[in-house]
């Protein structure tokens, strides 16, 4: 009985141990980089995107150089390793939506190690206290192997992650096209647009103004919005809060528009202290346009069961209803849930915060504390500072190529009228009670889209620019 009980106990704690636990071979593997200025950098390559090379230090910090800066010993490797990795992507045939309980992949190595070791100490509790009766072993025995088995591919099953179908992403978009364009590679998501939406107006309702107009940019070719095609859950989920996301967006809805953290950078919720319009937007120190809040008044041009949104770690977004065209179900922590297809997806709603809690997919948040990779806004002027009690009345068009900004401040009515040529001079005149203020200053180019067709014949849309842009 004593033997037995000894036995019961050793394969129970074995059982729980190898179910409990997960083995990683992986290592960080640190390259020594050469760059231009002499500075030598440890590192492992995490990934190439438009001459940008992403490297990840050995406390997991994330840190990018221009392929240029790098040695050209350096460079040729790194364009032999990108390479080759973009020809083993280009064998992969995209998937469809898939539910993170399909197909289990079992790690036969592992399992097979774990196998071997239970047999051994199998062994040993069998010499060791010579145990006539073993049916009791061999039940614990058959147990472990079970254990080690589910534990694999259990495991697996938990962590799988979804891989989105780039032509039902697009279906999200088509409605507000051609005023945005999309494209896709075997990683991302393209899109790209002007920052300016096109179904609702912009600034009207702000009583926290930071003097900031709203002018289109240029988030186009290299500098376009990426959305991972390949989202991976994250053990943890990062907090969307003032310590995480301060800079850039955590989002991009589907009209074009990029949706940044509901506080602002300088930690104050851009809704309740005034500073958004009456769509949630405002507008940034490079007086480019973006929600701070879910864009729910999308439905008004768009179907009540496709996204609002994606998030930039690769999940959607939607609004009050599922996907099936039911109503929300209840929420998790990270404002959203798993679908009826397996798949996670955040929800939208009035009140914080307001799309998403906690980063749900795995991001990389650079030490500026924004996601990358990601667009960026090109100022063509200093930014500009708060505005105690001006309201915003009106934003309407200028022209094709201006708007006409109306506020009022203390019981007088001001408007800031400005516009920009095709040779990027834009003029801006300040009109007060008083008179008027002119300032002119030089900036980027303006672009538009066009249609255009890909190199494999199929349709795309791109974009047209002027000469010697960026």
């Amino acid at each position: 009985m004593y033997r037995k009980f000894i036995s019961t106990i050793v394969a129970i704690l074995l059982n729980v141990a190898m179910f409990s636990h997960n083995l990683d071979m992986h290592q960080l593997k640190l390259h020594e980089w050469d760059l231009n200025n002499h500075q030598k950098v440890k590192a492992s390559l995490l990934m190439v995107k438009h001459n940008e090379v992403y490297l990840q230090l050995s406390d997991n910090i994330t840190i990018h150089y221009p392929l240029s800066s790098f040695s050209a010993k350096d460079q040729a490797y790194i364009i032999k390793r990108y390479t080759a990795i973009e020809q083993l992507n280009a064998q992969i045939e995209t998937p469809t939506v898939s539910s993170p309980i399909s197909k289990p992949s079992f790690n036969f190595l592992r399992a097979g190690i774990i196998t071997v070791i239970l047999l051994v100490i199998w062994a040993i509790i069998y010499l060791r206290f010579k145990i006539v009766q073993l049916k009791y072993l061999n039940y614990f025995l058959i147990v472990g192997l079970v254990s080690v088995g589910y534990s694999f591919t259990s495991n697996y099953i938990r962590r799988i992650n979804s891989t989105s179908n780039p032509i039902s992403v697009d279906s999200a978009f088509t409605p507000f096209k051609p005023n945005i364009v999309t494209h896709w590679d075997n990683n991302y998501f393209y899109v790209e647009s002007q920052g300016i939406p096109t179904t609702h107006a912009m600034m009207t309702g702000i009583t926290g103004w930071q003097q900031q107009v709203p002018i289109p940019q240029c988030y186009i070719g290299s500098n376009a919005w990426s959305i991972p095609l390949n989202p991976v859950i994250a053990s943890v989920p990062v907090p969307v809060n003032p310590s995480h996301f301060s800079r850039g967006a955590i989002a991009i809805a589907v009209n074009g528009i990029a949706i940044f953290n509901p506080y602002t950078n300088t930690g104050v919720d851009a809704y309740l202290d005034g500073q958004l319009d009456n769509w949630g937007g405002h507008c940034g120190r490079a007086d480019d346009y973006h929600y701070h809040t879910a864009p729910l008044h999308l439905y008004g041009t768009t179907s009540k069961t496709l996204p609002i949104a994606y998030g930039l770690d690769g999940y959607a977004v939607y609004g009050s209803y599922e996907p099936d065209g039911s109503s929300m179900k209840s929420l998790d922590t990270n404002h959203g849930h798993y679908g009826t297809n397996g798949v996670y997806h955040y929800h939208g709603t009035a009140t914080a915060p307001y799309m998403i809690g906690n980063m749900v997919g795995q991001i990389t948040e650079d030490t500026t504390h924004q996601i990358i990779p990601q667009a960026s806004a090109n100022p063509i002027r200093p930014a500009g500072t708060p505005l105690k009690g001006a309201v915003i009345t009106s934003c309407i068009a200028n022209g094709t190529n201006g708007y006409i900004l109306s506020y009022t401040l203390n019981g007088q009515t001001y408007k800031v009228s400005y516009s920009w040529t095709s040779n990027g001079v834009y003029t801006f005149n300040f009109i007060s009670p008083g008179g008027t203020t002119t300032s002119n200053y030089n900036g980027f180019k303006p672009c538009i889209l066009t249609q255009g067709v890909k190199s494999d014949n199929t349709s795309k849309n791109k974009i047209q620019i002027y000469p010697n842009f960026l």
